[in-house]
């Protein structure tokens, strides 16, 4: 596989010192290799096929001819992304070490007994991916919402949390498709207003039945952003049933800091791994997040939170001192660019790992 990438980025060039410069960690982040880093830690990005990537872990004369677009609505905007073919992903982990695959979010993978595009789409990464590489998938919002958007608003959702038809319609052609790769499922659970609350007792009760019925083989992390249910109930449940709680660097929750230091300081792991998401900047919202950060091929630096790239360095320094594996997954919409954004986490790491209390 042939790379265009230059031995020196100067966008991580410039805000690293000479001392920093002489780690391996660095030395690799500059190039984008990010696999190097250290062996508890997995960086990855939410998606991957971003065409503005091209020339940072994407060559580009490999892609030129078959760069492809799609309009996609957010919010009351218009934006038409161009995105490689899926085979890219395997020059993709060259460079990273764990890939969420999120638009399984909008669909199962198997409906009235038949595959889905999803599924044909899912398929095809199959095919690309090397026995080390790591997968998450994010688990179909059908299945994990209370609510569902149709044409005339939100709506009761009546599949969610029902574990027979997660079963069939995701997890197990999911674990078949994907085998090793599939290192672990995310599940999102929606925000909720004040008013569309059940009491925590409520939902760790229908978690400990959802959970209770899946088997354990596979990784589940969950990410709550209703920041009300992030609690001892339910991380019991969670704990019980082997499933991780997920630190997120989203719009309408505290800080990394404040989730860790609830938690108790430790990370709730499934089966010893644990997922860091940084998704948007805090006080963001999604469209707003994904206006500004279009067409994701640079830093927006008034995007960039200091205290989002701390915090995650520091989180990974505390993942190592407490032998848990930790994946961070990097969302274009924390600053504009994921590889960029990964590159400034990793030298807050390597400045933290070397100079504890910098």
């Amino acid at each position: 596989m042939r790379h265009n990438l230059s031995t020196e980025t100067p966008c991580l060039i410039g805000v690293m010192d000479e001392y920093e410069l002489e780690s391996k960690e660095a030395q690799s982040a500059a190039r984008f290799f990010f696999r190097q880093i250290h062996p508890k830690l997995s960086i990855g990005t939410a998606s991957d096929r971003y065409k503005g990537w091209l020339g940072q872990i994407y060559t580009e004369e490999l892609y030129r001819d078959r760069i492809t677009s799609r309009a996609k609505k957010v919010g009351k905007n218009g934006f038409r992304e161009e995105v490689l073919p899926v085979d890219s992903v395997r020059e993709y982990f060259l460079h990273f070490g764990a890939l969420e695959i999120d638009y399984t979010f909008y669909a199962p993978l198997v409906e009235n007994g038949a595959p889905t595009p999803c599924c044909e789409t899912l398929r095809q990464y199959a095919k690309h991916l090397g026995p080390e590489d790591k997968v998450f998938l994010k688990a179909p919002q059908m299945f994990f919402a209370q609510k569902i958007r149709r044409k005339d608003g939100y709506v009761p959702n009546e599949n969610y949390l029902a574990s027979q038809p997660f079963l069939r319609q995701f997890y197990e052609p999911a674990a078949e498709l994907l085998g090793q790769n599939l290192k672990g499922i995310i599940f999102e659970q929606e925000y909720q207003r004040q008013s569309e609350r059940v009491p925590a007792e409520e939902l760790s009760a229908r978690l400990d039945t959802f959970f209770g019925a899946i088997p354990p083989n596979i990784g589940r992390h969950v990410e709550l952003r209703t920041e009300s249910y992030s609690c001892k109930a339910v991380r019991d449940v969670l704990e019980k049933h082997g499933a991780g709680q997920i630190l997120s660097h989203w719009t309408w929750l505290p800080g990394l800091k404040a989730q860790f230091s609830r938690g108790g300081n430790r990370f709730i792991t499934s089966g010893g791994e644990a997922v860091v998401r940084l998704m948007t900047p805090l006080g963001m919202r999604y469209e707003d997040a994904y206006a500004r950060a279009f067409p994701f091929d640079r830093i927006v630096e008034d995007m960039v939170q200091p205290e989002m790239v701390r915090q995650t360095a520091r989180l990974m320094c505390e993942a190592i001192e407490q032998d848990v594996e930790l994946n961070i997954i990097i969302n274009n919409r924390a600053a504009g660019n994921a590889p960029l954004l990964a590159q400034r986490i990793v030298v807050e790491f390597v400045r933290q790992i070397n100079r504890p209390g910098a």
